[in-house]
Protein backbone atom coordinates (compact mmCIF):
# COMPACT_ATOMS: atom_id res chain seq x y z
CA UNK A 1 0.00 0.00 0.00
CA UNK A 2 2.91 2.39 -0.81
CA UNK A 3 1.55 6.30 -1.70
CA UNK A 4 -1.48 5.96 0.86
CA UNK A 5 -2.26 9.30 2.00
CA UNK A 6 -1.57 10.11 5.94
CA UNK A 7 -5.14 10.35 7.34
CA UNK A 8 -4.39 9.88 10.65
CA UNK A 9 -5.94 12.90 12.84
CA UNK A 10 -3.77 15.28 15.33
CA UNK A 11 -5.29 15.33 18.61
CA UNK A 12 -5.62 19.52 19.65
CA UNK A 13 -6.76 18.63 23.65
CA UNK A 14 -8.56 16.30 25.88
CA UNK A 15 -10.16 16.80 28.59
CA UNK A 16 -11.26 14.13 31.32
CA UNK A 17 -14.61 13.63 32.05
CA UNK A 18 -14.35 10.27 34.20
CA UNK A 19 -11.26 8.70 35.62
CA UNK A 20 -11.49 5.40 37.30
CA UNK A 21 -9.19 2.24 37.91
CA UNK A 22 -10.85 0.17 34.78
CA UNK A 23 -12.68 2.77 32.44
CA UNK A 24 -11.77 6.44 31.88
CA UNK A 25 -13.34 8.75 29.43
CA UNK A 26 -11.75 11.51 27.97
CA UNK A 27 -13.28 13.84 24.77
CA UNK A 28 -10.82 15.16 22.45
CA UNK A 29 -10.58 17.95 20.33
CA UNK A 30 -9.32 16.87 17.06
CA UNK A 31 -7.85 18.23 13.85
CA UNK A 32 -8.01 15.77 10.55
CA UNK A 33 -5.27 16.21 8.10
CA UNK A 34 -7.50 18.43 5.82
CA UNK A 35 -7.75 21.09 8.42
CA UNK A 36 -11.69 20.21 10.09
CA UNK A 37 -11.75 20.02 13.22
CA UNK A 38 -13.60 17.26 14.96
CA UNK A 39 -15.25 18.02 18.60
CA UNK A 40 -16.29 16.93 20.48
CA UNK A 41 -14.77 12.89 20.11
CA UNK A 42 -15.05 11.02 22.53
CA UNK A 43 -12.50 8.26 23.76
CA UNK A 44 -13.05 5.04 26.40
CA UNK A 45 -9.74 4.39 27.61
CA UNK A 46 -9.34 0.79 29.01
CA UNK A 47 -6.12 -0.94 30.60
CA UNK A 48 -4.95 -3.31 27.74
CA UNK A 49 -6.20 -6.82 27.73
CA UNK A 50 -4.66 -10.78 26.85
CA UNK A 51 -6.18 -13.57 26.78
CA UNK A 52 -5.56 -17.34 25.35
CA UNK A 53 -7.00 -20.26 24.15
CA UNK A 54 -5.26 -22.39 26.16
CA UNK A 55 -5.14 -26.82 26.04
CA UNK A 56 -4.29 -28.70 28.51
CA UNK A 57 -1.14 -31.32 28.39
CA UNK A 58 -4.04 -34.07 27.75
CA UNK A 59 -5.18 -31.71 24.51
CA UNK A 60 -8.40 -30.49 26.61
CA UNK A 61 -9.68 -27.01 25.68
CA UNK A 62 -10.21 -24.43 29.19
CA UNK A 63 -13.19 -22.48 28.86
CA UNK A 64 -14.59 -20.16 31.42
CA UNK A 65 -18.36 -19.80 32.28
CA UNK A 66 -19.42 -16.28 33.88
CA UNK A 67 -22.00 -14.05 34.13
CA UNK A 68 -21.64 -10.64 32.41
CA UNK A 69 -23.92 -7.85 33.91
CA UNK A 70 -23.96 -5.32 31.02
CA UNK A 71 -25.50 -7.85 28.65
CA UNK A 72 -27.15 -9.73 31.73
CA UNK A 73 -26.05 -13.44 30.23
CA UNK A 74 -23.95 -16.22 31.20
CA UNK A 75 -21.73 -17.46 28.60
CA UNK A 76 -18.50 -19.11 27.79
CA UNK A 77 -15.28 -17.38 27.93
CA UNK A 78 -11.59 -17.74 27.50
CA UNK A 79 -9.52 -17.47 29.95
CA UNK A 80 -7.89 -14.13 30.50
CA UNK A 81 -7.74 -10.65 31.56
CA UNK A 82 -6.10 -6.93 32.12
CA UNK A 83 -2.80 -6.43 32.07
CA UNK A 84 -1.65 -5.59 36.00
CA UNK A 85 1.20 -3.09 36.50
CA UNK A 86 3.00 -5.82 38.09
CA UNK A 87 3.35 -7.58 34.89
CA UNK A 88 6.55 -7.57 33.63
CA UNK A 89 5.83 -8.52 29.90
CA UNK A 90 2.59 -9.85 28.26
CA UNK A 91 3.52 -13.33 28.74
CA UNK A 92 3.53 -12.98 32.36
CA UNK A 93 -0.01 -10.96 32.28
CA UNK A 94 -1.67 -14.17 30.44
CA UNK A 95 0.11 -17.15 32.50
CA UNK A 96 -0.79 -15.02 35.43
CA UNK A 97 -4.73 -14.86 34.53
CA UNK A 98 -4.81 -18.37 33.67
CA UNK A 99 -3.36 -19.48 36.88
CA UNK A 100 -5.67 -16.50 38.80
CA UNK A 101 -8.86 -17.88 37.10
CA UNK A 102 -8.20 -21.70 36.22
CA UNK A 103 -6.00 -23.14 38.67
CA UNK A 104 -3.66 -24.20 35.42
CA UNK A 105 -0.24 -23.70 34.81
CA UNK A 106 1.21 -23.93 31.35
CA UNK A 107 4.39 -24.37 30.01
CA UNK A 108 4.52 -22.93 26.55
CA UNK A 109 2.64 -19.64 25.12
CA UNK A 110 2.55 -18.62 21.40
CA UNK A 111 1.52 -15.03 20.75
CA UNK A 112 -0.89 -14.98 17.59
CA UNK A 113 -0.93 -10.79 17.68
CA UNK A 114 -3.84 -8.39 19.13
CA UNK A 115 -7.11 -7.10 18.37
CA UNK A 116 -8.96 -4.25 19.13
CA UNK A 117 -13.28 -4.09 20.13
CA UNK A 118 -13.90 -1.18 19.21
CA UNK A 119 -11.32 1.28 17.76
CA UNK A 120 -13.67 3.75 16.84
CA UNK A 121 -14.04 4.76 20.95
CA UNK A 122 -11.63 1.75 22.52
CA UNK A 123 -8.01 2.79 23.15
CA UNK A 124 -6.99 -0.71 24.11
CA UNK A 125 -5.52 -3.78 22.67
CA UNK A 126 -6.45 -7.15 23.43
CA UNK A 127 -3.19 -9.74 22.99
CA UNK A 128 -4.16 -13.25 21.89
CA UNK A 129 -2.34 -16.14 23.39
CA UNK A 130 -2.30 -19.76 22.67
CA UNK A 131 -1.07 -21.94 25.59
CA UNK A 132 -0.32 -25.53 25.85
CA UNK A 133 0.74 -28.08 28.67
CA UNK A 134 -1.73 -27.14 31.27
CA UNK A 135 -1.38 -28.45 34.47
CA UNK A 136 -4.27 -28.10 37.21
CA UNK A 137 -1.57 -27.07 40.12
CA UNK A 138 -3.77 -25.01 42.89
CA UNK A 139 -7.51 -23.51 43.48
CA UNK A 140 -8.74 -20.89 41.93
CA UNK A 141 -7.70 -16.86 42.60
CA UNK A 142 -10.89 -14.79 41.90
CA UNK A 143 -11.17 -11.32 42.33
CA UNK A 144 -13.97 -10.25 45.07
CA UNK A 145 -16.73 -9.83 42.34
CA UNK A 146 -15.25 -13.00 39.89
CA UNK A 147 -17.58 -16.20 39.86
CA UNK A 148 -15.83 -18.60 37.31
CA UNK A 149 -16.62 -21.84 36.33
CA UNK A 150 -13.81 -23.31 34.51
CA UNK A 151 -15.09 -26.13 31.73
CA UNK A 152 -12.45 -29.26 29.87
CA UNK A 153 -14.15 -29.17 26.83
CA UNK A 154 -12.68 -31.32 23.64
CA UNK A 155 -12.16 -29.97 20.49
CA UNK A 156 -15.17 -30.85 18.68
CA UNK A 157 -17.05 -29.80 21.90
CA UNK A 158 -15.72 -26.47 21.52
CA UNK A 159 -16.66 -26.40 17.51
CA UNK A 160 -20.34 -27.14 18.89
CA UNK A 161 -20.66 -24.57 21.03
CA UNK A 162 -19.45 -22.19 18.61
CA UNK A 163 -21.85 -23.09 16.07
CA UNK A 164 -24.51 -22.52 18.48
CA UNK A 165 -23.11 -19.17 19.35
CA UNK A 166 -22.57 -20.05 23.06
CA UNK A 167 -19.38 -18.19 22.50
CA UNK A 168 -20.26 -14.47 22.53
CA UNK A 169 -17.25 -12.40 23.40
CA UNK A 170 -16.26 -11.30 19.99
CA UNK A 171 -12.54 -10.87 21.04
CA UNK A 172 -12.39 -14.50 21.95
CA UNK A 173 -13.91 -15.61 18.82
CA UNK A 174 -11.15 -13.68 17.38
CA UNK A 175 -8.66 -15.55 19.27
CA UNK A 176 -10.04 -19.11 18.29
CA UNK A 177 -9.81 -18.54 14.81
CA UNK A 178 -6.31 -17.33 14.86
CA UNK A 179 -5.37 -19.96 16.97
CA UNK A 180 -7.08 -22.20 14.90
CA UNK A 181 -5.70 -20.88 12.21
CA UNK A 182 -2.04 -21.15 13.28
CA UNK A 183 -2.61 -25.04 14.55
CA UNK A 184 -4.01 -25.74 11.09
CA UNK A 185 -7.77 -26.54 12.68
CA UNK A 186 -10.59 -26.25 10.63
CA UNK A 187 -13.42 -24.51 12.07
CA UNK A 188 -16.20 -27.13 10.58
Amino acid sequence: MDGSKNMNWKTVSSDYLFKDEWFTVRRDTCERPDGKIVTPYYVYEFPTWVTALAFTKEGKIVLERQYRHAIGETSFELPGGCVDATDTNLQEAIARELEEETGYHFNEYIYLGKTCCNPSTNNNWMHMFIAKGGELKKEQSLDENEDIEVHLLELDELKEILQKGEIIQSMHITTIFYAFQHLGISLH
